[in-house]
């Protein structure tokens, strides 16, 4: 028995995703008279980086581009999670089915923007599972949320601008950060540093960051071998390649970036390449009337993903004289990009601190011996069910790639986890008409 839509809409475009690339989106959209909805698996608007609770108000720049969004008549859905996403013919009208509070929604749309955002790179060490080690980026959404690590002993180790102002964060709430280790050599950070010159705002923000956890210090080309504990962590072990430091904390924040969520995109049909998804001048993917900005067509910084947003957005709603005008500082910024990029990659060395009895996939505790280098995502998937649990694959997907240099598998409906209902809500073909507007 096939499933009813709860709830239906009809716009131009559909935005997936109220992050900083998707609000600017929606704001031109909205602004150039065309009907826009956005779909949001959060409970509030702003995506990761604009993460706002009892502990974080929003900042003043995501403020900004809420109440401009709001002025313009767009319609935000926030706590809908698309599930699948269904064309005619290869192209326009779109079909978007969503889950919000346990009920399927629709939203029908003569073009999408994609503004899916990034998730943190977990790469494996033994202990890395134990209660007390989270992310960099899963530390600052907890500060955000309210969560006290007062006094609690705390080692940062990863990669990439995020661990200053997850550090100085920390810092400021009590905690005692005891060393802040960035795995990328020392040479490629005082160069991409240096490389900063022409933007003055982006050096002076660094440094704010690093004085707020002036007296910890902040070791580079150093990162995590293993970290250990009975019921939960205890002490976390460090190396520079030449020599070891075994250190007693109670949280270890740990992360090595942040990878593209392509996940929709890919089951859309667009193309993907080194893991991002890809974009025309005109932020349009392979797939006619699709658009993506933001970390899903390559990790960049917020003020990349609110430029690409609104590239997106105005292209989308057919304006791109408009949008030519925001093309030279979209070039500069994703330069800028691709340095960082380069300059914090994961480095080789992070493969051998992997053993045969560490675990790769911790939804279904696979470890690292169970599996032939010489598979592939999909080999690994029948053999071992590694990337089959709760997170299918957003855990332990860039952690196998990176290990092994295995390429993305392919993507199925639901593209997030759904109840049956939902599923069933996608297929049919027969649903209630839709309604304009909200």
């Amino acid at each position: 028995m096939m499933s009813s839509i709860a709830s239906t809409f009809r716009a131009n475009v559909a935005v997936v995703g109220a992050g900083p690339a998707g609000l600017a989106a929606a704001s031109r959209i909205a602004e150039s008279g065309r009907t826009v909805v956005v779909l949001d698996a959060s409970p509030q608007a702003g995506g990761q980086i604009w993460r706002h609770g009892p502990g974080a108000p929003a900042p003043a720049v995501a403020r900004r581009w809420m109440t401009r969004v709001e002025r313009a008549g767009a319609t935000v859905v926030n706590g809908a999670s698309v599930t699948d996403v269904r064309n005619a013919e290869g192209g326009a009208p779109f079909r978007l089915t969503a889950e919000r509070g346990g009920n399927p929604c629709r939203v029908d749309a003569d073009a999408i923007v994609l503004a899916t955002g990034a998730r943190e790179r977990f790469l494996p060490f033994p202990g890395w599972t134990l209660p007390g080690v989270v992310g960099i980026g899963g530390a600052q959404a907890l500060l955000k949320s309210g969560c006290s690590f007062a006094g609690k002993r705390v080692v940062i180790a990863g990669s990439g601008p995020l661990l200053l102002p997850v550090a100085a964060a920390l810092v400021s709430h009590g905690a005692k950060v005891i060393l802040v280790a960035e795995q990328a050599p020392r040479n490629d950070v005082v160069r991409f540093a240096l490389g900063l010159w022409r933007r003055p705002a982006a050096l002076l923000q660094a440094a704010r960051y690093r004085a707020g956890f002036l007296r910890v210090p902040y070791a580079l080309g150093m990162w995590v071998t293993a970290a250990r504990g009975v019921d939960r962590l205890e002490e976390v072990t460090l190396t520079d390649g030449r020599v070891e430091r075994t250190i007693a904390c109670d949280v270890l924040c740990a992360a090595h970036g942040l990878v593209p969520n392509t996940e929709l995109a890919r089951l859309i049909g667009c193309a993907v390449v080194d893991g991002a998804v890809v974009v025309n001048e005109q932020q349009e993917t392979s797939i006619p009337g699709v658009f993506a900005a933001g970390e899903a067509v390559g990790v960049g910084g917020v003020d990349l993903a609110t430029v690409e947003g609104e590239i997106a957005g105005l292209c989308a709603a057919g304006d791109e004289r408009a949008a030519r005008r925001l093309r030279s500082r979209r070039v500069a910024l994703r330069a800028v990009a691709e340095r960082m990029e380069r300059a914090f990659a994961p480095r080789a060395e992070l493969r051998a601190v992997v053993t045969p009895e560490t675990i790769v996939c911790r939804c279904e505790d696979v470890q690292a011996g169970a599996i032939m280098p010489t598979w592939g995502m999909r080999q690994a998937k029948l053999y071992t069910r590694a990337g089959m649990g709760p997170c299918q694959g957003r855990v332990c997907g860039a952690s196998l790639q990176f290990l092994f240099g295995w390429t993305h598998d392919a993507v199925r409906v639901p593209s997030e986890p759904a109840l049956v209902a939902t599923i069933l809500a996608g297929a049919a073909s027969d649903a209630a008409p839709v309604q304009s507007g909200a």
